[in-house]
Formats: C-alpha cells, structure tokens, sequence
C-alpha cells in the first residue's frame, strides 16, 4: 500500500473527523469535533491513498517543551501495514523541528509506543493534560489509559 504521510488540508477535516469519531464511538479517542480539527489543522497529519485517508494523528503543543501525539488512528483496512508507526515518527520529525524537548501520549497500546522509543511515565508529570482533557472524559474514574514519554534530543534535529 503506497501511502502518502502529509500535512493535512481544509479538505481533510470532514474525513479526520469521521475516523476519529469511528474510534470515539469505541471509546478509543477522546472527541474532537470538525470545527477543532479545522481550528487546530496546522497540527494534523494524514496518510492517504489515492485521495483516500487512511489514516490521521495530532501533535498538540501545551508549552514550547511539551506536546502531545494525539488522535493516532488508522482505517481498519490499513491497519498492521506500519501505518501508525509511519505517522508516529514523522509526528515525532515536527516535534524535533518545534524544538519541543517531549512528546507524551495517553495509551492502552504500550507496546506501540516503545517501539518508537516511549517508556512508561506517570500522568501526573502531564497535569497540562489532566486540566484540559481528563474532567471531561466520559472514563475519568476507570481510566485504563498509561502515560508514555519520549524525551527529544536536539542535537538529533
């Protein structure tokens, strides 16, 4: 499958927003409406196939020094194919070029995470995170999501 991993476009949002909502509705992603996707577009990647997005991620600046990787998903169709990955590292690529110093993402998918270099880390050290997202979230009190963390190098920019 030769996909294509860009910036998203305006004319993305609808299809972004309709492959997060597929994985809101399994209580996979926290939602994020059309209208925050088009507000927040210059954060937003995808990867697509004739037109076609296959698959689409977010890197959500809370300082100069922190961000997080957020809304990772990918069709059903395309999954296992190194997709996610794909879209991960060059997630991480911009994070290197904003100078951020971490990345960190909230997860139940671990192992994916420490392939790319991420270890375990405690959500308290994100409380950024835990004032924008978690009161909000419908699994606040059983959350079963882990914290990863990737301390970025600049000299490897």
């Amino acid at each position: 499958m030769d996909s294509v991993i860009r910036k998203a476009e305006i004319e993305d949002v609808s299809d972004i927003a309709e492959l997060v909502e597929t994985y809101v509705s399994r209580n996979k992603l926290l939602p994020c409406s059309a209208e925050e996707i088009q507000a927040s577009i210059e954060d937003w990647i995808v990867a697509a196939n004739n037109g076609r997005i296959l698959g689409c991620g977010s890197l959500l600046a809370y300082s100069p020094s922190l961000a997080e990787i957020r809304s990772l998903a990918v069709v059903e169709d395309a999954m296992r194919k190194g997709l996610g990955m794909a879209m991960l590292q060059d997630l991480i690529a911009e994070a290197k070029r904003r100078n951020v110093k971490m990345v960190f993402a909230l997860t139940r998918i671990v192992p994916f995470f420490e392939r790319a270099g991420f270890h375990l880390s405690l959500p308290e050290l994100f409380p950024e995170k835990i004032w924008r997202d978690c009161g909000s979230c419908p699994l606040k009190d059983n959350c079963d999501e882990l914290a990863v963390a990737l301390r970025l190098d600049r000299s490897e920019v």
